[in-house]
C-alpha cells in the first residue's frame, strides 16, 4: 500500500487506536487508519513488519510500535485485529500479555479475522467480563479492498459498541455493517464464503466447456456479463482465468480454512451443503498441484 492512495476520507474525530496483525490485510487496513488521522499503534508478531509499517505511515501522526498486544493497546480508544485463526486470536488477547489485559475498560475490540464463531462469542464473553465490548467484523474484498479502502464489513456485537467503532473502520470499508448479536459477523461471512465457492466453481466449468468448445471466451464473458450470468467474480476473475493468471487475490489456502470454518458450523447447526463439501475437496485437489497460494478463481487448473 502506497501513503499516496486515492482513498477519500470521511470527516471523523481522531482516535487513539491499535492495530494487531500486519499481515496482506491488517498493514493496508491500519495505513489507512493513519491516513484518516487516527494515532496508530500497532503489534505484529514479526516486529520487522510493525518496523516498516511505521516507517511507510510515518508522515501520518508518526505511528508506534509495541512489542506486545497489551503494550500496543494502553492507551487505545478502539483496537482492531486482524491475525490467522482462533488460536492466534487467543494469542493476541488473552493472558498477561493479551490485549484485553491491558486495555482501558469500556473500550472496543473489533475482529477483522475470518474466524469460528465460537470463539466470537468466547471472547465476547472473556471482554464482558473485563468490562470490554467485542464485535466479531470479518471482511469480503480481498487484499485489493483492503488496499483500496474499499472492504465490507459484516459484524456482530452490541449496537452502541457498533455504534462507537464505525467511523473509524469506515476509513477503510464502504460497507460497516451490524448483522445481529455476537457471532453474527462471522456467520454472514460464512454465507458470503458458500457463495463464492458455488460462483467459482461454475464459472470454471463454463470457461473450461466454452473452451473445448473453441469459442472466443473472452468475448463470451463479454456477452454474457451483460446478462443473468453477470457476477463479481465473473466480471474481475473470468478473463484472468482465461489467461490462465492465478497470482493476485484470495489464497487458496486461506479458502480451505474458510470452508472449514462453514461445513463445522453446517455440522453444528445442520445446515446440508452438498456443494460446498464437494468443492472444498476441489479446493483440496488445487492444493496437490501447488496450488496453495494461487488464487481461488485457479478451481480451473484442475479442469485442464
Amino acid at each position: 500500500m502506497s501513503s499516496t492512495n486515492p482513498k477519500t476520507y470521511e470527516s471523523s474525530a481522531p482516535r487513539n487506536v491499535a492495530f494487531l496483525g500486519l499481515g496482506v490485510m491488517g498493514f493496508p487496513m491500519a495505513g489507512h487508519l493513519a491516513q484518516a488521522g487516527h494515532k496508530v499503534t500497532v503489534y505484529n508478531r514479526n516486529p520487522a513488519k510493525a518496523a516498516a509499517f511505521c516507517s511507510e505511515f510515518a508522515g501520518h501522526g508518526a505511528p508506534a510500535s509495541a512489542a506486545t498486544p497489551r503494550e500496543a493497546v494502553a492507551q487505545a480508544d478502539i483496537v482492531f485485529c486482524c491475525v490467522g485463526n482462533d488460536n492466534d486470536l487467543r494469542s493476541v488477547t488473552l493472558g498477561a500479555d493479551g490485549a484485553f489485559s491491558g486495555m482501558q475498560p469500556g473500550r472496543n475490540f473489533v475482529d477483522h479475522t475470518t474466524a469460528s464463531a465460537s470463539i466470537a462469542r468466547e471472547l465476547d464473553a472473556a471482554a464482558r467480563a473485563a468490562g470490554l465490548q467485542f464485535i466479531d467484523a470479518p471482511v469480503s474484498g480481498g487484499q485489493a479492498g483492503a488496499q483500496n479502502g474499499l472492504l465490507t464489513v459484516m459484524c456482530g456485537g452490541d449496537q452502541v459498541a457498533f455504534d462507537a467503532v464505525k467511523p473509524a473502520g469506515m476509513a477503510f470499508s464502504k460497507a460497516f455493517t451490524l448483522m445481529g448479536a455476537s457471532g453474527a459477523g462471522q456467520l454472514t461471512k460464512m454465507v458470503n464464503q458458500i457463495c463464492i465457492a458455488g460462483l467459482v466453481q461454475g464459472l470454471s466449468e463454463a470457461i473450461a466447456f466454452g473452451q473445448r468448445a473453441g469459442l472466443d471466451m473472452n468475448q463470451v464473458l463479454d456477452v454474457i456479463g451483460k446478462g443473468a450470468a453477470q457476477s463479481w467474480q465473473l466480471d474481475n476473475r473470468g478473463k484472468t482465468m482465461v489467461a490462465d493468471k492465478f497470482d493476485f487475490g484470495f489464497a487458496v489456502d486461506w479458502m480451505r480454512k474458510d470452508l472449514g470454518l462453514v461445513l463445522d458450523e453446517a455440522k453444528r447447526n445442520g445446515a446440508r451443503l452438498p456443494v460446498t463439501a464437494l468443492v472444498d475437496q476441489f479446493y483440496a485437489d488445487v492444493q496437490g498441484l501447488g496450488g496453495q497460494r494461487w488464487d481461488t478463481s485457479s478451481l480451473i487448473r484442475r479442469l485442464k
